[in-house]
């Protein structure tokens, strides 16, 4: 059973992150997802959704899978983020990036990412991530 919630993991992000932009979406049984509003600044020359967009979408959807099922844990860290960009993302469409972990120890975890342009089946990217959790006192 996981030991945070939705309305909890909001108020958390709202209280600790208030500069991101993200949307939790789903918490599912064995995945959460989560929603990048795609705007102006998530762009490159090209017209399509930028790298580090992706990447810190990819990173978020981790650190949001790990914290609902560890607790808030603030200082849970990135160790490695992997990342491979599949297909050119809309730029007109919002980024939706869906988490399940492989692997929750006491002192890693191992998250990985699937990305999808908003309304499409098949993913943009695709991220593994390692995550350092702090041990508990």
């Amino acid at each position: 059973m996981p030991k945070t919630s939705k309305e909890q993991m909001e108020i958390f992000f709202q209280r600790e992150f208030s500069q991101m932009d993200i949307i939790l979406e789903d918490f599912e049984i064995d995945s959460i997802t989560i929603r990048q509003k795609i705007g102006e600044n998530n762009l490159r020359p090209g017209g399509t959704v930028s790298g580090p967009t992706m990447m810190s979408l990819a990173d978020c959807a981790i650190y949001v899978a790990i914290l609902r099922e560890i607790g808030l844990v603030a200082l849970a860290v990135t160790t490695s983020l992997n990342i491979n960009f599949l297909t050119k993302p809309p730029a007109a469409r919002d980024l939706l990036g869906t988490c399940k972990l492989l692997k929750l120890g006491k002192s890693l975890a191992i998250g990985e990412v699937s990305i999808f342009s908003e309304g499409k089946n098949d993913p943009v990217a695709h991220a593994v991530g390692t995550y350092s959790i702090p041990p508990s006192n």
